[in-house]
């Protein structure tokens, strides 16, 4: 594996881990699901727009996602549409 291939894998690595342990089991879902469910075709614009998302506090993600706060301009678009449909939700029982 060239040094460019183990970057990345590295980067996908620390956002799943970022996406997946967020403080709240409400989030980690939310997140984590769609980190899982999205991350395989995203390219350097996508994975820049989800650290930039995970940089944001967990009660305003999860309003944005909810519908019940407006969206940033700097995050609206076409994978928050995505990420606000939230049927990538899977829950274990």
């Amino acid at each position: 594996m060239d040094e460019t291939a183990n970057s990345h894998e590295n980067r996908l690595r620390k956002l799943k881990f970022r996406a997946w342990h967020r403080g709240t089991r409400e989030a980690d879902y939310m997140i984590g699901c769609f980190f899982d469910k999205f991350h395989a075709a995203w390219g350097e614009t996508e994975l820049k727009w989800f650290e930039a998302l995970l940089e944001e506090e967990d009660v305003d993600i999860m309003g944005w996602a909810l519908g019940s706060l407006a969206v940033p301009t700097d995050l609206a678009g076409p994978l928050m549409d995505a990420f606000r449909k939230l049927d990538y939700v899977e829950i274990p029982r």
